[in-house]
């Protein structure tokens, strides 16, 4: 799978995320949000120098591809934190359009993964911070 094709194939089919690597599948997710990268890092999934699709790069988002290993990350929408932390990491990247902010899914403020990491700096103490995160908010749904 080429570069273009991973790019084209984002939101067709349900697909939220792809990895790319050489001399290995490609990993794909229809899981919205940072839950593909986070499952990814915790099975030990190989991302070092992978490329990533993802149709929403945030600053939580780019702290796990970071944290990975990632070596170009592509988001169609990309927020300027989400950018900022991927230059910080010597990450490659682009996007389709760059944002301010990543907003919530009911677009009245912050995404909350993006509020958990606000104060943090670490990616292995957001990777954390993010899965307790996580599991509040599915606690919460299931209320």
């Amino acid at each position: 799978m080429t570069y273009e094709e991973a790019k084209a194939m984002l939101g067709t089919d349900g697909i939220t995320c792809i990895v790319l690597k050489d001399g290995a599948e490609p990993l794909l997710s229809r899981t919205r949000g940072v839950r593909p990268i986070i499952q990814w890092i915790e099975e030990g999934a190989d991302l070092k120098d992978a490329a990533v699709f993802d149709t929403i790069v945030g600053r939580a988002a780019a702290m796990m591809y970071a944290l990975a290993g990632a070596g170009f990350v592509y988001g169609r929408v990309m927020s300027r934190g989400g950018a900022a932390e991927l230059e910080k990491a010597g990450i490659a990247h682009e996007c389709g359009e760059q944002v301010e902010i990543i907003v919530n899914r009911q677009g009245t403020g912050m995404c909350p993964m993006e509020q958990t990491v606000l104060e943090i700096t670490d990616p292995a103490e957001a990777l954390n911070a993010l899965k307790a995160k996580i599991a509040q908010m599915q606690a919460m749904m299931k209320k």
